[in-house]
């Protein structure tokens, strides 16, 4: 990343300091992008707590008929945004589509549903103050903060912008440093159908620039990436108390019972793993497979992994590491496996390359051993015979994160589900679990806390108001000094009858 000078483009003489976007598959400078410093950053939230006001004011319906035309947009245009997904990534145009179509999907879903969420929900009153009518309704928190990941620069960030938006929030957007041009391409998108106020901003920069953004007072700060910046998120906001959403990766276990169909789970964990060059936070890294079809799974899991190749032709399936220092992540997991004991069926330390790294099939790799206990964020995969699905079920929770499983089986499948340590589960499909708007999507441990998508996620960018109003006289009232000792002994009388039976 260079270092230049360059307007900042906020109507001020002071000049930003810039980096470049690189493309990972040959190192060319795509575009250069300012890097915001604390002042811009607070001004930035200065205007979005202005505009806040203004979108909220758009109720349920203004909302969501802006919303709506700007999912018009990513839909009709999706091949440029593709097109800039791929080349600052790296991924295959197909899988950045697919991405795309997936966050085009949530857009749409936020806006449809946010009203029967969000709006005014009756309450029971109880019986000690039945002459009263209880609501509960949510209120935008204002302004929130996005600081998303490279990985799925659309799909990803997405899950808490558009339902903030559809919430009634301002939203302030920090991407990556290496998918600058895909987050200015949203925002751009955006600022087409929704002129009048800066209601979705665009912050580039590296982690200072985060860390403002985390100090500058937004109402909330949802953040995408490691468990160990993760932390820096929390910290920097703990100074103000702004609440956090972390979402901090994971190391996700594929479990094969031994009635399982072998093909489709063995074509799940090739896509789990290796797809976008398993560089996915709800990624398949480890599989375990019943003992009696172990052998069998294998066999099919290595055919298909033979015919995946990385490169930056047509004809690759994967594409380049986007982030350069995880190639050497990625090569010492698989020396350190292959040091204690561990085989390669495909691939192996010969596999990483300078930009690119080919699918590679771990066994007999020691349950303590990186590539097994850290988040390798490349095409391996790890796989385990296990004595049966109580010890599948053992070996998957045993790691610090927590995110999402697959569980493939056709009689114990929400069984074995229900067991698992994580936010989220697939059975007998793989990551099925993001591509539905209704579900919410998080973890447990390090892999963070808090949930977007479906009602979760709406409710997650908004702040709950209880209103309580008689409707006419209580015959007991109780909250006045004029309470009289005969309406004491009827309450207690009341309650008694009511809960105190044995």
């Amino acid at each position: 990343m260079s270092s230049s000078e360059v307007e900042a483009g906020t109507g001020a003489n002071e000049r930003l300091a810039t980096f470049d976007s690189l493309d990972p598959n040959t190192g060319d400078v795509l575009a250069s992008y300012p890097i915001h410093d604390v002042a811009t950053v607070d001004a930035a939230v200065d205007r979005a707590r202005i505009a806040a006001h203004w979108w909220a004011g758009l109720g349920f319906a203004g909302r969501a008929e802006r919303l709506q035309r700007w999912k018009g947009v990513l839909t009709r245009r999706m091949a440029q945004l593709a097109e800039v997904v791929h080349a600052e990534t790296g991924k295959p145009h197909a899988d950045a589509q697919l991405e795309i179509v997936l966050a085009i999907d949530h857009i749409a879903w936020a806006a449809k549903h946010a009203r029967k969420v969000l709006g005014v929900h009756r309450r029971s009153p109880g019986l000690l103050l039945a002459n009263f009518v209880a609501t509960v309704e949510y209120e935008p928190l204002g302004v929130v903060g996005v600081i998303g990941p490279w990985n799925y620069p659309v799909f990803t960030p997405m899950g808490s912008i558009a339902y903030a938006l559809a919430a009634g929030n301002a939203v302030v957007f920090k991407p990556s440093e290496y998918t600058p041009g895909v987050g200015k391409w949203l925002v751009d998108a955006f600022s087409e159908v929704v002129t009048e106020q800066p209601v979705l901003q665009l912050l580039t920069g590296f982690g200072e620039t985060g860390s403002a953004l985390c100090r500058s007072g937004v109402d909330k700060l949802a953040f995408t990436g490691s468990a160990r910046t993760g932390r820096k998120v929390m910290g920097a906001c703990a100074e103000n108390l702004t609440p956090v959403v972390i979402e901090g990766g994971g190391k996700d276990s594929l479990l094969v019972d031994s009635d399982a169909d072998l093909d489709a789970a063995a074509d799940a964990a090739l896509w789990g793993g290796m797809s976008n060059a398993g560089q996915t936070c709800v990624g398949v890294e480890r599989v375990y497979v019943h003992q009696q079809v172990h052998e069998e799974f294998t066999a099919k899991l290595v055919e298909k992994a033979k015919q995946l190749r990385a490169g930056g032709d047509a004809g690759a399936k994967l594409g380049p590491i986007t982030m350069p220092s995880q190639l050497k992540v990625i090569s010492e997991h698989i020396a350190d496996a292959i040091s204690r004991g561990g085989r390669a069926l495909v691939g192996g330390p010969d596999a990483v390359g300078e930009r690119y790294v080919q699918p590679t099939v771990l066994v007999d790799v020691p349950e303590d051993s990186r590539a097994v206990t850290e988040e390798t964020f490349g095409p391996t995969l790890t796989v385990a015979k296990v004595r049966d699905m109580d010890d599948a079920v053992e070996r998957a929770n045993a790691t610090r994160y927590g995110l999402g499983n697959t569980v493939f089986s056709k009689s114990r499948g929400v069984e074995l589900a229900r067991r698992l340590r994580s936010g989220m589960v697939s059975i007998n499909s793989v990551i099925s679990f993001a591509g539905i708007p209704s579900l919410p999507f998080g973890g447990v441990g390090e892999s963070g806390f808090g949930r977007i998508h479906g009602p979760d996620g709406l409710r997650e960018f908004a702040r709950s108001k209880a209103i309580a109003r008689p409707m006419f006289p209580a015959p007991l009232e109780l909250t006045t000094f004029a309470r009289t000792e005969k309406v004491d002994k009827l309450v207690a009388k009341l309650i008694t009858v009511l809960h105190g039976k044995r």
